[in-house]
């Protein structure tokens, strides 16, 4: 394909990736990155760290870039971005507890926010009975919003396993919350 890539779908793009096509990257970058980074944002305030995310995105993409065809480059690049962010707050979780504490009148996102409101009701509740395992699963697919294939990929477990442990959870949350 030419050097105009504004005209190629995302299969298109992926593919012209492939072919170390820095074009092709960069309007997959164009098309994607807005939304990506706003949705980032919802689950992390540090806007450095949301940033990184996004880099790290996009660096995977180009070094690795195994979108199979199925399903959408989006959520293929969703689920990627994801996992970045999750790398990134991982290792820094004891700095960012002590930044949170010290930052006091900075602005949380929305996401924390409810989660802050929700900790306490008996939903909250509720999730902080269920085991690690359940718990990551509902995270996955109901805060992050993953398919259950990309809660498996980024939880390293099948997605079957995923669809069983959101059916136990399920059913343990209506039952806690009766």
């Amino acid at each position: 394909m030419s050097s105009d890539w504004s005209q190629a779908n995302d299969a298109e793009l992926v593919a012209g990736v492939r072919e170390h096509d820095r074009g092709a990257l960069h309007e997959l970058f164009v098309r994607h990155e807005p939304w990506i980074a706003a949705r980032l944002s919802h689950r992390c305030a540090d806007p450095s760290i949301v940033d990184e995310a996004v880099s790290d995105t996009f660096l995977a993409v180009w070094r690795k870039p195994v979108w199979r065809g199925e399903g959408e480059v989006g959520a293929w690049l969703w689920g990627i971005a994801i996992r970045s962010l999750l790398h990134r707050l991982r290792p820094r979780k004891n700095v960012v507890e002590r930044l949170a504490a010290l930052r006091g009148s900075q602005p949380v996102s929305a996401e924390e926010e409810v989660l802050a409101r929700v900790q306490y009701s008996n939903v909250g509740m509720a999730l902080e009975r269920l085991s690690p395992e359940l718990r990551a699963v509902v995270q996955a697919t109901v805060l992050d919003g993953l398919t259950t294939r990309e809660a498996g990929q980024l939880l390293g477990i099948p997605s079957g396993t995923v669809k069983s442990r959101m059916s136990r959870a399920r059913t343990e949350l209506r039952r806690s919350l009766l």
